[in-house]
Formats: C-alpha cells, structure tokens, sequence
C-alpha cells in the first residue's frame, strides 16, 4: 500500500534561500562592527596624536621660558636680548651650564616651534659660525591661524609694539597654537606662559 503524506513533511536543512539571507544578514553585520571599529580607531587615533603634541608643546613653553627667563649679558658683553619680533626671539643665556654665555634663538618656522642655539668661540669671546637647530615642538598652528607667538611688556606692564626696542623689554608672553589636524574637531589649544627677565629687573 502507497501512502502519500502531505501533512506534517518536516525535511531537514536550509534552502539555498535562506542561506543567502543567513550570510546577508551577517555580512552586514560585519560591516557594521567593521565601520564603527574603524570610527572608534580613527578617533582615538587623533586623540592621541592630539595628546601627544599638546604635550610636546607643554614641554617646549616650559623649557623656552626657563631659558628666557635666564637672560644674560652676553660673553662680549652686548646686551642680553638681541632682537625681538612676533614670532621669533633671540637673546642670551647660559643654557647647557657650560658657564659660558650662548646666543640662543626660539621662532616659529611653518609648524614647528624651533630653537637655535649659537655656542661663543675665541678670545675675547665672538658668536659667529654655525646655529645648532633642534624642533623643540610640531603641530604648531601660529602663522596659519595669525597669532603672535611672543608679546612683549616694558618695566610698567605696558606691551611693547616697536620691535626696535629691544631694551625696554622686561617681560615675555608666550602662546603655542597646537593641533594635529585643523580640518577635525576639536579646534585648536592654545598654551600660554610667560617669563620676567630677571637679570633686567630694575634696570
């Protein structure tokens, strides 16, 4: 005896169908978990490239306003401070307690904040020859976004906007503009600090 069942036909597997829509559904899926993984790491990424020239900043205001802050005579005796402009300042001071006094340098050069060093040679002392040059921080945004990097204060707080008048500076601001991409958010930082000369003090 045949018997045709047509009621409960349970056949195992899946149907090339429902495969297609299994392996759709998890493609995209993946794709999903792929773009937000690659979100995630973009994001940090510039977080931390953004971290890290902050803090290369940091460190070069810190240590540029020791050495200002230092100023000297020279070793030939000419006046501590050799010319001053909106974004470069040039003066001396011992700066690698040699107990000889250097001309040092610090500008702002495209992106990098630079410091140039110029050691004395001869006697009597001269200060000619080749600057020792060291990029003491990137991602400086200054000349782009047109902020003075160096302010300069006479001995009655009044801003010196002559830069000939070298010898009436008393006091130094400076502001670093950091930021690795200024097409990105978050926009740029600023750093300030500043420096009394302290050997011109009273004089």
């Amino acid at each position: 005896m045949n018997r045709n069942r047509t009621g409960n036909n349970t056949q195992g597997g899946m149907t090339l169908l429902e495969v297609l829509v299994w392996v759709s559904i998890f493609a995209f899926a993946m794709l999903a978990l792929t773009s937000t993984m690659l979100a995630i790491y973009r994001s940090n990424g510039y977080t931390i490239e953004q971290g890290q020239a902050v803090e290369s900043a940091r460190r070069g205001i810190e240590s540029s306003v020791r050495e200002i802050r230092e100023a000297q005579y020279a070793g030939n005796g000419a006046y501590p401070i050799v010319a001053i402009g909106p974004n470069s300042f040039t003066f001396y001071a011992d700066v690698d307690s040699d107990s000889s006094v250097e001309r040092v340098r610090y500008e702002v050069v495209g992106t990098n904040f630079v410091r140039s060093v110029l050691q004395p040679t001869g006697d009597p002392v001269t200060y000619s020859g080749v600057e020792t040059s060291t990029n003491v921080s990137d991602q400086v945004r200054n000349l782009a976004n047109n902020v003075t990097t160096f302010t300069y204060y006479d001995t009655n707080g009044a801003q010196i906007m002559d830069y000939t008048r070298t010898r009436d500076v008393r006091f130094v601001r400076m502001d670093l503009v950091v930021n690795v991409n200024p097409n990105r958010l978050p926009n740029e930082l600023t750093l300030r600090s500043s420096a009394a000369l302290r050997n011109l003090i009273g004089r």
